[in-house]
Formats: structure tokens, sequence, C-alpha cells
């Protein structure tokens, strides 16, 4: 399944994204997009897992229900 998302880029990565898809690293601007988002997601993963299992554990110790 995909969704469609509408976005705002500045106009020199757009055409930085576009160069690279000129050259053929890409197959076009979506494949792009959606590979570098994936990238960033899987290298950030972890760091997201932690910041949310110390968040359940402070809550765990000193938050108010």
């Amino acid at each position: 399944m995909l969704t469609a998302i509408e976005t705002k880029i500045p106009d020199q990565l757009l055409q930085q994204a576009q160069d690279m898809v000129n050259e053929g690293w890409m197959i076009n601007i979506d494949t792009l997009i959606i590979e570098a988002v994936r990238r960033y997601v899987e290298s950030h993963q972890q760091i997201l897992t932690e910041r949310f299992i110390r968040e359940d554990i402070e809550w765990g110790l000193h938050g108010k229900d």
C-alpha cells in the first residue's frame, strides 16, 4: 500500500535530486524520496526506540495517572 503525501522542499534540493535521477542513480524522484526516507528512518530507529524506553521508565518511576 502506498500513501500520497504533499510537501515543500527547497528548490536547490529538488534540483540536486533531479540531477541524481537524470544521472541514473534512481528511476524517478518518487523512488529517490522513498529510499531517502527509508534510510533516515532505519538509521534513527535505535535512537527513537531508546528514547521511548527512557520515557516509559521515567513515567513508570515518576508518572501520574
